[in-house]
């Protein structure tokens, strides 16, 4: 599932970082990586889990959605058409579709694919925003405040701020989550 317009995600990592005046080693000690690492993700050699893209927003104060917000092109005020949508791909086999037309700041749609075995990280996610969920296809592990629970096609979820979750596609096709964050 690949776009016609990519994300220069490495880009606006690096502008928000520069523009935060943070440097490289104090965003590594931030999020509790290398400077390595954090440097391959800048220079786009690298691509940040879901885990790692919501540690850097943390470390840079600002929401988790300011990534995806970076990514809908302003002129695009009703609809999106499946060849219009932005991509974000993180590492550990998750890619995001943008498919909200517009970001009204009420809330955005991301379309999600998990690949087999794939997952957000090790680590729970808390966010500062409600989300929720609707399975579309294949199977879907989620933790919400660690407990764990498993959605099928049909089902659906809703996380209030300030809870942690994680989820994982533990089968062996792919997933597909339409996600909504207000």
């Amino acid at each position: 599932m690949h776009s016609a317009q990519s994300t220069p995600l490495a880009q606006i990592i690096r502008d928000l970082r520069k523009r935060k005046k943070v440097t490289l080693q104090q965003l590594a000690e931030r999020i509790e990586r290398s400077i390595g690492f954090v440097s391959q993700i800048e220079r786009g050699l690298s691509q940040p889990s879901v885990e790692d893209l919501h540690a850097i927003g943390l470390a840079l104060d600002v929401p988790s959605t300011y990534f995806v917000e970076q990514a809908v092109s302003p002129h695009q005020q009703w609809l999106t058409r499946p060849n219009q949508r932005r991509t974000l791909s993180y590492a550990r086999g998750i890619t995001d579709q943008v498919i909200s037309p517009a970001l009204s700041k009420q809330f955005i749609m991301l379309e999600t694919l998990l690949e087999p075995g794939s997952d957000t990280g090790e680590r729970s996610i808390i966010d500062s925003v409600e989300q929720g969920g609707y399975v579309l296809e294949g199977e879907l592990t989620l933790w919400i405040d660690e407990q764990e629970l498993h959605l099928g096609p049909g089902d659906a979820f809703q996380i209030t701020s300030g809870v942690s979750c994680r989820y994982a596609n533990r089968s062996s096709s792919s997933t597909k989550v339409l996600w909504v964050y207000s």
